[in-house]
C-alpha cells in the first residue's frame, strides 16, 4: 500500500529536542498508522541527531533518517521532501511549535483537491504565542511587505507548516534553489505561478526557544535572497498563477 503522507523534519544538532519531537509525531499520526511516515533529514549535524533518531524505538508510525550535506533548512526538506514518494507530503520544525492538531484539517483540505497547505500565524484563528525580540518583530514585519510581490495574497510564508499533494511538490521541488531560510518563498512563489490552489489554514503556534535563526545574520541572507529569487523567476518562463484562497473556498471549490 502506497504511504499517504510523509512528515520531513530537518534537523540541525537537535539531539536535545529530537526525542521529544519523534514521540510527539507519532502521536499526531497514530490514527493513520502505517499509512504515514516521519522523515528526519541530518543536516550534517555534529551532535547525536542521526544517531537518536536510528536507535528511536520502532512505533505504528515509520521513522527513518536520510542525510543532507548541502547546508541550510531549504536543502535538508528539499532533499526530504524529494526522498519519498507518498501522496502527500510537508514538513515541520523539529520544536514543533506548530501544534500537529493542525494536521487532520491539512489532510482534508489535501484529500477535497487543495494542491498547497499553508500553516499560517496570520490568521485571524490561529492562536499564537510568541516572545519574539522587538528585533525580530520589526524584522519579520518587514519581510512580509517585501514577500507581498512575490508571493500576493499568503499572509505568513515562513511558518514552518506546509503540504503539498505529490504532483505540486514534485513540480516545485526539484527546481528549488534557494537553500537558506527564505527557501518558503521561492516555493510558494513557484506554486503560485505553476497554477496551484494555496489555501491558508489557522494555527496553534507557540514560540520555543533554541531556534537556529539569527535575526542578524539569517535575517539579512533572507532579505539578499528575495532579491536573488525574484531574479531567478523573472528569468524563467511562467504560466499565469491562479489566486490564493482560503482552506474554505478552496474546499467549496472542488466540492
Amino acid at each position: 500500500m502506497r504511504t499517504l503522507l510523509s512528515v520531513v523534519v530537518p534537523v540541525l544538532n537537535e539531539e536535545r529536542r529530537l526525542p521529544a519531537t519523534l514521540v510527539g509525531l507519532a502521536y499526531a499520526l497514530r490514527g493513520y498508522s502505517r499509512r504515514t511516515e516521519i522523515v528526519v533529514v541530518d543536516n550534517g549535524s555534529t551532535d547525536r541527531s542521526a544517531e537518536i533518531v536510528r536507535a528511536h524505538r520502532a512505533g505504528p508510525v515509520p521513522i527513518r533518517v536520510i542525510d543532507c550535506a548541502e547546508r541550510g533548512k531549504g536543502a535538508a526538506v528539499r532533499a526530504g521532501v524529494l526522498g519519498t514518494d507518498s501522496t502527500f507530503v510537508g514538513f515541520c520544525d523539529a520544536d514543533l511549535a506548530t501544534n500537529m492538531d493542525a494536521l487532520t484539517p491539512t489532510l482534508d483540505c489535501l484529500h477535497q483537491g487543495v494542491n498547497v497547505v499553508v500553516g499560517s500565524r496570520a490568521h485571524p484563528m490561529s492562536d499564537v504565542r510568541a516572545r519574539h525580540s522587538m528585533v525580530r518583530q520589526v524584522g519579520a514585519w518587514a519581510f512580509r511587505r517585501a514577500v507581498g510581490s512575490l508571493v500576493p495574497n499568503v499572509g505568513d510564508t515562513q511558518c514552518g507548516f506546509k503540504f503539498f499533494d505529490r504532483d505540486t511538490a514534485e513540480r516545485i521541488f526539484h527546481p528549488l534553489r534557494t537553500t537558506g531560510f527564505a527557501f518558503d518563498v521561492e516555493l510558494l512563489a513557484r506554486a503560485r505561478r505553476s497554477g496551484a490552489v494555496i489555501a491558508e489554514l489557522p494555527v496553534r503556534w507557540t514560540d520555543v526557544p533554541g531556534s537556529t535563526f539569527s535575526p542578524m545574520r539569517d535575517g539579512y541572507r533572507s532579505f539578499a535572497a528575495l532579491r536573488e529569487i525574484r531574479e531567478l523567476l523573472d528569468r524563467e518562463t511562467h504560466v499565469p498563477a491562479r489566486r490564493a484562497i482560503t482552506a474554505d473556498a478552496a474546499i467549496a471549490e472542488v466540492a
